[in-house]
């Protein structure tokens, strides 16, 4: 991966961006597409990257990936300056205890610890207990609540103070991959067709959206605002390629082996199609899923987006999902980006996506 992507895709990550309060990261995203797309943002704070084709009339293709991230709203304080909080999306409470947080203030940045009783104070039947998230707290070395008060409000956003790191070969781990992965990759798209000086058949909507995590909203409303006749939403997916996960329920999907195209209710059979014929003709390895019903993501509401639009899903082999180590290939990344634009001269004809 070239320098300058890496370097984006690092600060992206690193960029708070809970749902809700994803502006740290769409500002990277947007700074980022500025010297090559028509960049707008709305209301709710989805980001979009304009390149325009070549003709009359043009179909509309969006591609989405969401840039908010997991994390925690700070609640209540309590008298002695502990912290108690919601979280924001889907978090899982066994990972939780003993992680150092950063609560993002109007101040600025306000490290804390989240406690957990010392396992010698613990008897049995504690020690095989997980705490609920609301009966869990965060320490941020505050003498009491004036003193806590005075760093923290409540409705702070907090994320896990982790940030990128470089693993063996082209792994890379960090925290929020899902799914700033997907943005990365949108506006990677982005970039490669500004640079090649191609003009496409189609008006190219790259959109980096909000609040997917706590119900696809910025999904909903950037393909309403959008319109698009053809849509991909680039999400991560679940590897099975780690000891503890069942390939019978999620299929055979390992880093490194390309990005996933899934079938199903939510995907266009043509637009899976080219997709697929566009993969054995360049030469890119992609690894294939099946899902049976509408999918958690953006893809869902684009679809059923006014009058319908012709939607697939580009989707990143990730280990780890919603945690603070999720672990991704760079390789995955960058085939994505290359499998998407080599296939978006095939999406000239609206008609050609319509089910007979």
């Amino acid at each position: 991966m070239r320098q300058e992507s890496l370097d984006f895709f690092k600060q992206l990550v690193e960029a708070p961006s809970p749902s809700g309060y994803e502006q740290p990261a769409q500002r990277v995203f947007r700074d980022y597409i500025a010297p090559f797309a028509e960049v707008t943002t709305d209301v709710m704070g989805n980001v979009f990257g304009l390149i325009r084709g070549e003709g009359e009339d043009l179909p509309r293709v969006m591609i989405v990936g969401h840039s908010d991230e997991i994390g925690f709203q700070v609640k209540y304080i309590d008298d002695n300056g502990f912290i108690f909080f919601a979280p924001i999306g889907g978090v899982d409470a066994h990972l939780t205890p003993g992680k150092r947080v950063r609560i993002h203030t109007a101040k600025g940045e306000v490290a804390g610890v989240i406690g957990k009783k010392p396992i010698h104070l613990m008897d049995e039947e504690d020690r095989k207990k997980v705490v609920r998230l609301d009966a869990q707290y965060i320490d941020i070395g505050a003498a009491d609540k004036n003193d806590a008060q005075e760093a923290v409000r409540v409705g702070d956003p907090v994320t896990f103070a982790v940030g990128f790191e470089s693993l063996l070969g082209d792994r890379v781990a960090s925290r929020a991959f899902d799914d700033k992965a997907g943005s990365f990759v949108v506006a990677e798209v982005l970039r490669t067709v500004a640079e090649s000086g191609v003009k496409l058949p189609v008006d190219l909507y790259g959109v980096s959206s909000v609040q997917e995590e706590i119900g696809l909203r910025g999904g909903t409303t950037s393909s309403y605002s959008v319109n698009p006749h053809v849509g991909i939403c680039v999400e991560v997916d679940f590897a099975t390629d780690q000891p503890d996960v069942e390939k019978k329920h999620n299929g055979e999907v390992k880093l490194g082996k390309g990005p996933i195209l899934p079938r199903g209710a939510n995907i266009n059979h043509p637009l899976f199609d080219l997709l697929s014929a566009t993969a054995d003709r360049e030469g890119i390895a992609v690894q294939y899923t099946g899902i049976a019903r509408a999918t958690g993501t953006d893809a869902n509401v684009m679809q059923i987006s006014r009058g319908g639009v012709a939607t697939a899903l580009v989707k990143l082999p990730l280990r780890y999902m919603h945690t603070p180590v999720e672990v991704i290939s760079l390789s995955d990344l960058e085939n994505a980006v290359r499998l998407i634009v080599a296939a978006l001269p095939g999406m000239g004809k609206k008609e050609a996506f319509i089910l007979r």
